[in-house]
């Protein structure tokens, strides 16, 4: 091993720290939803489908530490099938890290929401996808989801905490929008995101088909919640299209882990172990990159050929309408990871900014040639 990398901190040696790791716990998850970009395997009961070993959780975040890990985000599949998920949590909260979690929300007990409470900085997302169970289960794929998910909501702020409500948008739940936000605040959140659907996984055909919403209808919609919708509730809304959207006010207030993807300070592991730049090395191989327990972390982080084109790359080789954009250096491509499963390419422009380019409906102040 390089003695350097041995002796010195990331920013001694001229690396990024590695902030935060993405654990993907399982492989299965207990629901399935007809737009996940992760496509896991329907595993009801939690006992069909690999899970991350303990060992390697503990092995990843042993050697992350001294590249600068500050936090963990834990998600799936869905995290809380994991069968060690308590002793997880036990591991987080001893090693005083961030903690975040996406969780669907139909294994949360009372016990598991006080074990999150108990985190340092803990941040919880919750999905619901509808004002009523009809909608929401529809699109879970699951009778129950919703009493479900709205209980655990309720579980978690009965703890104090006050969670995030993440509702992904398409045709038939678009109308409930502005039901959702008052749900969400009477069940005591303190965010909701709207998530647009990637063309990922099982995405691919929610976005391309009839059940998706059409680009103009979804940039009318952010500015809608992110404008008026945003001024009649006490949450805070977040509409998760690219930054060339937002007006330049969201870059002085987002919070809430509501920011653009850091990608040159996060790693993904996957449920064997392996690491991945985040959860699209589930689909596609050469964005893997090692195993834990197997393959020295601070050897991968410094070493990694994917991962130092990144670093050399972001954003001057972006292409198309991301290499135009005057946002690049805020957003860097807004999803590599995506870019790269639609194209091949690392710096293949980001699908929704090419397509409303195409169309006419990218913004004309964030093109660098308007100020040429």
């Amino acid at each position: 091993m390089d003695k350097q990398t041995d002796n010195q901190s990331p920013a001694e040696s001229g690396l990024p720290p590695l902030n935060q790791l993405y654990f993907y716990l399982t492989e299965g998850c207990n629901l399935a939803c007809r737009h996940c970009w992760l496509a896991p395997r329907f595993d009801p009961d939690g006992d069909k489908c690999p899970v991350l070993p303990l060992e390697l959780f503990s092995t990843a975040i042993r050697e992350a530490k001294p590249l600068g890990l500050t936090g963990v985000k834990l998600t799936g599949g869905e995290p809380l099938l994991h069968p060690g998920i308590m002793e997880i949590l036990d591991i987080t909260r001893q090693q005083e890290l961030d903690f975040t979690m996406e969780t669907n929300g139909l294994l949360c007990t009372p016990e598991i929401a006080a074990a999150i409470a108990l985190q340092k900085d803990p941040f919880v997302s919750v999905s619901l996808d509808g004002a009523d169970d009809r909608t929401h289960d529809t699109i879970r794929g699951l009778e129950g989801a919703f009493a479900k998910a709205t209980r655990a909501l309720g579980q978690l702020a009965a703890t104090g905490l006050r969670p995030q409500v993440i509702m992904s948008i398409m045709r038939s739940n678009v109308d409930q929008v502005e039901k959702v936000i008052t749900l969400a605040e009477d069940l005591g959140a303190a965010s909701m995101k709207f998530n647009i659907i990637q063309p990922t996984g099982r995405g691919e055909a929610v976005r391309e088909g009839a059940a998706g919403l059409p680009l103009d209808k979804l940039i009318r919609l952010g500015r809608q919640v992110e404008g008026e919708m945003a001024d009649k509730t006490g949450l805070k809304l977040y509409f998760d299209y690219p930054a060339a959207f937002h007006p330049l006010k969201h870059f002085t207030a987002a919070e809430d882990g509501c920011g653009v993807c850091s990608i040159l300070s996060i790693l993904g592991v996957l449920p064997n172990g392996a690491y991945a730049l985040c959860g699209i090395g589930s689909h596609v191989e050469e964005l893997v990159f090692g195993k834990a327990g197997h393959d020295p972390l601070a050897e991968l982080w410094k070493k990694n050929p994917v991962l130092n084109q990144l670093r050399a790359g972001l954003p001057d080789r972006l292409t198309g309408i991301c290499g135009d954009c005057l946002m690049k250096h805020q957003c860097l491509g807004a999803c590599i990871a995506q870019n790269h499963y639609s194209s091949g390419s690392l710096w293949a422009p980001y699908w929704f900014c090419e397509q409303a380019d195409a169309m006419g409906l990218f913004p004309a102040s964030r093109h660098s040639f308007s100020f040429k």
